[in-house]
């Protein structure tokens, strides 16, 4: 498979860099943090991803959906990552629809999601950092279940329709098997949500689960087997925020690039010297490595090719590493000025460091990827 878009793909890339460069750029993100937006997106927005076709690229025709794949989804959240876009794309048009693909829920969710009235969270993560432990009980109760625990880090979680839950069925936390994924309405009965406002002002949630109660048919895939279904959704996560990071880097390396050519010392441009002319050159090429190891996951994804998992972990984390080297030669390049609000570049570090927690940080990637080799 060639490292490079085909002419769909190139026509889609110019489409939705524009849309999003229209809708959705950097003053719109500022605008949200300055009013302390209480929601962290804004529905107009997402309304106008679906009227574009984008809110259902994953979606399969006959469902309403473009019917296309994580290359072509990749393309809009790399455009969504360059102007730092406040949007639920990456958990709802990606995790989400990766994990109720092929399951009873695809009919009841997905007409929500292409019309742009749904938007989904995911309840993965338990502990401070990204991992695949689920301590959080689903016991029987009736014809259902009953959920008892907490989850951590639910972006959208305070405003999401609907949550996609990691809970145990049977097991002890760090077992593999005895997980189940359920899809729970945001409204239901003993469920609270704590939104807290992250580094990029972006909002996460606290979740509690006290006993909720849910029907059988809220089980995604089968009872004890929800490893499989959450491995689609991270996967498909994983992939999105690598691809998301992409944009973040370039971004910043596109910023940083423009502020080399205008800010002048000794009277010329900063950019003819020669120590950050070589800076900037071993950015650009940390960043086409993560580039094509990014492409090579999401068309892996594609072909449901066995090597795809470990191609995963390998974009999160070389997206992860030359996404930060991006930012951080951003800020030393433009100086402490650039971490005020009246440069962008800060808010770029600070939305690459929020991206490198989610799915988890190129740590655990790098030490998935080893206990895998069998290290």
């Amino acid at each position: 498979m060639p490292l490079y878009l085909d002419d769909d793909q190139t026509a889609l890339k110019e489409t939705i860099r524009d849309f999003v460069a229209d809708a959705a750029p950097i003053s719109h993100m500022r605008s949200l943090r300055n009013a302390n937006d209480a929601t962290g997106f804004s529905r107009d927005l997402w309304k106008r991803f679906a009227e574009m076709g984008f809110t259902g690229i994953l979606i399969g025709e006959d469902q309403g959906g473009l019917g296309l794949g994580h290359v072509e989804a990749g393309v809009v959240l790399e455009e969504i990552g360059r102007n730092l876009s406040a949007s639920p794309f990456l958990s709802t048009a990606v995790a989400a629809v990766a994990a109720l693909k092929g399951t009873n829920h695809a009919e009841r969710w997905f007409p929500g999601i292409v019309a742009g009235d749904t938007v989904a969270a995911l309840a993965i993560d338990e502990r401070a950092k990204h991992g695949p432990a689920v301590a959080m009980r689903a016991e029987r109760s009736g014809n259902g279940f009953r959920l008892t625990g907490a989850k951590r880090f639910v972006t959208h979680g305070h405003v999401a329709d609907l949550l996609i839950v990691a809970a145990r069925t049977s097991g002890s936390p760090d077992d593999v098997d005895g997980v189940t994924l359920f899809a729970v309405p945001r409204e239901s009965a003993g469920l609270d949500a704590a939104p807290e406002r992250l580094a990029d002002a972006s909002l996460a949630s606290r979740l509690t689960f006290d006993g909720v109660e849910v029907d059988a048919d809220a089980v995604i895939g089968e009872v004890d087997a929800g490893r499989d279904p959450l491995g689609r959704l991270l996967a498909a996560g994983r992939t999105g925020a690598a691809a998301e990071l992409l944009g973040v880097g370039g971004g910043a390396a596109d910023l940083t690039t423009a502020y080399l050519k205008e800010r002048k010392q000794f009277g010329v441009p900063i950019g003819s010297f020669q120590a950050l002319q070589h800076r900037a050159a071993h950015l650009y090429g940390e960043m086409e490595v993560a580039r094509a190891a990014v492409l090579k996951a999401q068309q892996l994804l594609d072909a449901g090719d066995a090597r795809a998992d470990a191609a995963v972990s390998v974009a999160k984390a070389m997206t992860t590493m030359a996404t930060t080297l991006s930012v951080q030669e951003g800020i030393q390049m433009h100086g402490g000025i650039g971490m005020t609000d009246e440069y962008d570049i800060g808010f770029y570090m600070k939305r690459a460091r929020v991206l490198a927690e989610l799915f988890g940080d190129a740590n655990f990637h790098a030490d998935r990827l080893a206990l895998a080799a069998g290290y």
